[in-house]
C-alpha cells in the first residue's frame, strides 16, 4: 500500500479518487486543487486537502503523486516532485513537447522514482487479447492499425474550459482521446517516423477543433489510421490487420464508466469468431501497477522510453495538424 495526493480534483480526478477509494495497493490521503468545491467534493475519500501542490510535496505521508492536471503543467511538476523524492503517475500526455518529456523522464531516472502515465487502455482485457495475438503470431505479420476514439462530452463545457483552449490544447481530439489511440499503435508497432494530420471545426464553435484524422508512418513499414471526434457520440474502435488475419475490437461504452468490449477476428482458413470480454476498471488497474511497481513486486509495462516516444509524436501530431503538411516525428 502506498500513500498517494491527487493533484487536480475535475472531472478525471474526482473519478480517480472514488475509483481507488476500495484499492489494496493505493490509499489517496491527499487531494489538492486550487478550488475549493473540488475539494470538497472528494472530502468523503481523502484524509486532507490542499490549495497548493508544494504542500503535498512536502507532506512526509505522501509517496507519490497522481497529476490530473492540464498537460502544460505536467514537466514542472513532475520535475518538482523528483526534487522532493515523490514517485509519479501522471495523465495523459505526459508531456506536449517530446523534449520536455525526455527532461522528466531523466530527472525521475536520476532519482530513482517510478513513472506512470495514464494510458488505461493499454490494461483492457481486449487490448491485452490483441497484444497477444500479435506477439504469438497469429495474425503473421501486423500491417495496419485502425482506431477511432470519440465522444460527445465536451458539448456540455463552457467556452473557458481549458480543454477547449487554442493555446492550452491547441488540438482539442488529439489531448482529449486521440493520444490514447498513438499509444496503442506505438505499443504494437514501435516508432512512428512520419505524420499527416488533419484537423476541422466542422459541427461546433471549438477553438481547438473537433473532428481529427492522423495517418502515422512507422520504421518498418506499417502505416496507423487514427481519427477522433468531440461531437459525435461515443465510440471507439481498434483493429489490426495482418498478413494472416485481422482482429477489431469494439467499446461498448466510454472508459469511463466500461462495460466490456467485443472482439471479432478472422484467422486465414479458420471460421470467424467473435467474444465478449466483461467490464474491467482498467484505470485503477493502470495505477496499482504503478503502485506495485513503487513496492519493487512488478515491472511497470509502460517502457519510459514509450512515454518520451508518445509525446514526440504528440508534438508532430500537432505541428501537422497546425501546418497541413507532412511532419518528421522527430
Amino acid at each position: 500500500m502506498i500513500n498517494v495526493a491527487v493533484v487536480g480534483l475535475g472531472w478525471w480526478g474526482g473519478k480517480v479518487v472514488r475509483d481507488l477509494a476500495d484499492s489494496e495497493h493505493v490509499n489517496v490521503v491527499v487531494g489538492v486543487d486550487v478550488a475549493a468545491d473540488a475539494r470538497a467534493e472528494v472530502a468523503p475519500w481523502v484524509t486532507r486537502s490542499y490549495d497548493e501542490y508544494d504542500a503535498a510535496l512536502t507532506d512526509a505521508e505522501v509517496d507519490a503523486v497522481i497529476l490530473c492536471t492540464p498537460h502544460k503543467f505536467h514537466t514542472e511538476q513532475i520535475l518538482a516532485a523528483a526534487r522532493h523524492g515523490k514517485h509519479v503517475f501522471c495523465e495523459k500526455p505526459l508531456s506536449a513537447s517530446g523534449d520536455d518529456a525526455q527532461r522528466a523522464v531523466d530527472a525521475m531516472s536520476a532519482a530513482g522514482l517510478q513513472l506512470g502515465i495514464g494510458h488505461e487502455r493499454r490494461f483492457e482485457p481486449a487490448i491485452r487479447e490483441l497484444r497477444r495475438a500479435i506477439d504469438d503470431g497469429e495474425l503473421g505479420t501486423p500491417l495496419v492499425f485502425e482506431g477511432n476514439f470519440s465522444q460527445d462530452k465536451f458539448l456540455d463545457l463552457s467556452a473557458d474550459n481549458w480543454r477547449l483552449s487554442a493555446v492550452e490544447a491547441p488540438v482539442g481530439p488529439l489531448s482529449a482521446t486521440g493520444i490514447h489511440l498513438v499509444d496503442l499503435a506505438i505499443g504494437v508497432f514501435g516508432r512512428p517516423t512520419q505524420v499527416w494530420a488533419r484537423l476541422s471545426t466542422q459541427a461546433t464553435t471549438f477553438a481547438n477543433g473537433d473532428t481529427l484524422a492522423i495517418t502515422l508512418a512507422f520504421e518498418k513499414g506499417q502505416t496507423a489510421l487514427i481519427t477522433a471526434i468531440l461531437t459525435t457520440p461515443f465510440v471507439g474502435r481498434v483493429a489490426v490487420l495482418g498478413s494472416r488475419g485481422w482482429v477489431e475490437i469494439r467499446d461498448r461504452n466510454h472508459p469511463e464508466d466500461p462495460r466490456g468490449w467485443d472482439m471479432s477476428r478472422q484467422l486465414r482458413g479458420g471460421q470467424p469468431t467473435t467474444t465478449f470480454f466483461g467490464p474491467h476498471a482498467s484505470v485503477r488497474e493502470n495505477i496499482e501497477m504503478f503502485a506495485r511497481a513503487v513496492a519493487g513486486e512488478v515491472t511497470y509495462p509502460v517502457p519510459m522510453e514509450e512515454m518520451v516516444l508518445n509525446a514526440r509524436t504528440f508534438e508532430a501530431i500537432t505541428r501537422s495538424a497546425l501546418s497541413g503538411s507532412v511532419e518528421e516525428v522527430r
